[in-house]
């Protein structure tokens, strides 16, 4: 004896939250591709094409604020790794425009969001820091192990667990290539 009902308002829900996933998948994997590309932009100094990048980012990740609820969003973890990999390419932005690393205030984001996108930010100011060291530009690397070392000064502070734990380690490795660079650099002197 089954309410045949029941079972037909549980298959609409169920299909209803499929298509919703599937929609969120899509949009949020053009997000991480295209967070991806603002990052690569940046270190070719293309600030302006990194703009524009992250312009339209924004905007999709507007767009799934407004067709879904925050929570809704978070339950899928392709839009994690999406708005993570924006939170990275839009500090390194940030870094390379010489504005201050602060609150986003064009999306909604969750403290997760935040703190693994700075993490994984020391990892491209490693890859800046090598490009300014091979052009010679000392006073650069300076400033990029600078910003680093604050990052890392503030990222100490939390008591990560879980990924973000693994996430905030690769980050002191990436910190300790930085270092190893500015060494280098001042040996050769």
């Amino acid at each position: 004896m089954i309410n045949k009902k029941f079972i037909e308002q549980l298959k609409k829900e169920f299909d209803a939250h499929a298509g919703e996933t599937r929609q969120i998948i899509s949009l949020s994997n053009a997000v991480l591709h295209d967070a991806k590309k603002a990052i690569f932009s940046s270190h070719r100094d293309d600030l302006a094409g990194a703009t524009k990048t992250l312009e339209e980012v924004e905007a999709i990740l507007k767009n799934l604020e407004n067709k879904f609820s925050f929570v809704r969003l978070t339950e899928e973890g392709s839009y994690k790794a999406a708005v993570e990999e924006y939170v990275e390419a839009k500090m390194f932005w940030l870094v390379m425009t010489g504005k201050k690393i602060d609150k986003i205030k064009e999306i909604k984001l969750d403290y997760e969001s935040y703190l693994g996108g700075l993490s994984d930010l020391i990892g491209e100011l490693v890859r800046s820091s090598v490009k300014l060291a091979t052009a010679g530009k000392i006073k650069e690397v300076k400033k990029i192990h600078k910003i680093a070392d604050d990052i890392m000064a503030e990222l100490v502070e939390f008591d990560m667990r879980s990924y973000l734990r693994t996430k905030y380690d690769q980050a002191k490795g990436h910190l300790r290539k930085i270092e190893q660079i500015n060494y280098e650099i001042n040996l050769r002197k």
